[in-house]
């Protein structure tokens, strides 16, 4: 099996070179790259695992950016040459698997992407300081695909579409939601109807808070 990379980055030289780096994998093949995420889905190509720039040139949310890849199906590896905790916990609460530094060795970097396809939590000193810094983010410890489910069924897709858009039953998508709410459950943060999932949601970074109507 071919794992398939995207790769967004506003920087040519880090696209260029991460393309000859994961090139060197048998396994991996970058199909290709853009400088913002919009771009990369717009070229409407296969892809299993994107790593994700933290913070590009056009301003773009972190948190938003992971969520608009995972709504694509596409699993999220965030690369950074800063530290940013902020961002970090932004694009972790929107379902992204890791945090890498730019100056990761490659094979750590091929390493993770192959976790990556397999909803993986990619391990990392830059990711566990980010997150120990905000000990309520996620606390329930949803799974990746938890968090994909949550964010669409709370946003107000029915369990028949959420199962359409992530490509899986209807029943699987049931026995998700079954589990959600018993991890909220267990976090003391009880969700037995839809409101209250959408408050959690909302919560853990999985969907953005709605904005306040201007007077």
């Amino acid at each position: 099996m071919t794992v398939r990379v995207g790769i967004v980055d506003d920087h040519e030289s880090v696209v260029l070179g991460l393309g000859v780096a994961l090139g060197q994998h048998a396994a991996v093949e970058v199909v290709g790259s853009a400088n913002t995420v919009d771009g990369l889905l717009a070229l409407g190509r296969p892809i299993d695992v994107a790593v994700l720039d933290l913070r590009l040139g056009d301003g773009s949310d972190p948190g938003e950016n992971v969520r608009a890849l995972r709504a694509a199906g596409i699993k999220v590896l965030v690369f950074t040459a800063g530290d940013d905790p902020h961002a970090i916990r932004r694009a972790a609460g929107a379902g992204a698997v890791g945090v890498l530094q730019k100056a990761a060795p490659v094979e750590t970097l091929t390493t993770a992407v192959l976790a990556a396809t397999n909803d993986e939590t990619v391990p990392s000193a830059t990711w566990a300081a980010a997150i120990d810094g905000d000990p309520d983010l996620n606390s329930a410890a949803l799974s990746p695909r938890e968090a994909e489910v949550l964010a669409l069924y709370a946003a107000g897709e029915k369990t028949v579409r959420v199962a359409h858009t992530l490509g899986i039953s209807e029943h699987t998508v049931i026995e998700h939601l079954r589990s959600i709410r018993a991890k909220y459950a267990r976090d003391g943060r009880e969700a037995p109807t839809k409101v209250d999932l959408y408050r959690r949601a909302v919560e853990d970074g999985f969907l953005p808070a709605p904005r306040r109507r201007e007077r």
